[in-house]
């Protein structure tokens, strides 16, 4: 089994500790373990004691009961024995597609999107055929074309909803459609929710709820604003999840009990931190928007208030030397979107801390103005 380079992680890897302004992560401004208990309004002191009690073991293997009974509690039609504890979204991606995918097989993968949906299925053998998003559709992939790749043998079909880099949503009137195109032939559908939409006007349910061959990865790394932890998980039918099950003993035992317990309690009062989190999604894409209205060089299709922003910068080199150029002189650190195959981009992190967005922003614009 061979793969190319991550190229999105391999640019976070080698660059993101040298930056003193951090604009290309897409988690929302992660969390001290300080800050955590506050929203829980659990007193630091007792948090420790308990802490100080747990038996460092191997835990629950496929988490603990807290912990699947709070992942369960965030879908319609899921119960705890359907939920998985992964080593992030990326542990749950793997051990999905390890799970299902064979030499052969036929994958259909929304394009560009994370990585490791393309490529790891390529590595098995699969045949992978891209369903690329569209910049005049708001960056959405045409369903139409998604019905002329569809084959009677199509095993699986990957999404990312949210899109990253783009933050495109599919709702519910546009997954119900693409449902309808997967029950065809029976495909299973992996989507890959880690990315939360906090516009109060669309309704985006997990594929897990509408589909019985549909499974839905999340962790606590973006909309939980915790990646620290590393937890993810998968939701999906009892009988896909027995599946996973016998492959994921063979990926990893347990997450770790100290991981499980913070999951738990971020999971349990997920509403205080969704609500801080909303705050500074809308905020902060209201500071983005204003300053792309103003940059003659910058145009953007708005996210769909989610994390991750897809802008297009007016330059006169490819994109990478641009960010790159850029990190040396302003510290400034975007992800140049040749890193999922499309020039004259940047995926930029909007929902960092907001005097972190603002000085990066002022910063960019300077250094457009004196590029080129």
């Amino acid at each position: 089994m061979k793969l190319p380079r991550f190229g999105v992680e391999e640019w976070l890897n080698v660059h993101e500790k040298s930056a003193s302004l951090d604009l290309a992560s897409v988690s929302i401004a992660s969390l001290y373990v300080e800050e955590l208990l506050q929203l829980a309004q659990v007193e630091p002191v007792d948090f420790w004691q308990d802490l100080a009690k747990t038996k460092l073991d191997y835990g629950w293997i496929e988490g603990s009961p807290d912990f699947k009974e709070a992942v369960a509690s965030l879908y319609g039609h899921q119960t705890p024995a359907n939920i998985l504890q992964t080593n992030g979204a990326t542990g749950a991606n793997m051990l999905a597609l390890y799970s299902l995918i064979e030499p052969g097989d036929h994958v259909i993968v929304l394009y560009p999107t994370y990585q490791q949906l393309y490529d790891i299925p390529k590595s098995f053998g699969a045949e992978v055929e891209f369903w690329t998003i569209q910049e005049h559709q708001n960056w959405l992939p045409s369903l139409d074309d998604l019905r002329e790749l569809m084959r009677p043998n199509t095993k699986m079909i990957c999404i990312n909803n949210a899109n990253n880099p783009t933050g495109a949503v599919m709702d519910r009137a546009y997954l119900e459609e693409l449902v309808a195109i997967a029950s065809q032939s029976g495909a299973y559908i992996l989507s890959d929710e880690v990315y939360k939409s906090f516009s109060p006007e669309l309704d985006v349910p997990a594929i897990c709820d509408l589909y019985d061959k549909g499974i839905s990865v999340n962790s606590l790394s973006k909309t939980y604003s915790l990646p620290g932890i590393r937890v993810g998980w998968v939701a999906t039918s009892q009988a896909i999840t027995d599946i996973l099950r016998d492959y994921r003993d063979y990926t990893m035992i347990c997450a770790g009990v100290f991981d499980d317990k913070v999951a738990t309690l971020a999971l349990k009062h997920r509403q205080a931190i969704l609500e801080r989190n909303a705050k500074i999604v809308q905020t902060n894409l209201r500071i983005l928007e204003d300053w792309v209205a103003i940059e003659d060089q910058v145009s953007l299709i708005s996210p769909a208030q989610v994390s991750t922003a897809f802008v297009k910068l007016k330059v006169s080199v490819p994109i990478e030397e641009f960010c790159l150029a850029l990190l040396k002189e302003t510290g400034v650190l975007l992800v140049p979107g040749n890193r999922f195959d499309i020039e004259g981009h940047v995926r930029l992190g909007y929902a960092c801390p907001t005097a972190t967005l603002q000085a990066g922003l002022a910063k960019l614009s300077e250094f457009l103005k004196s590029y080129n």
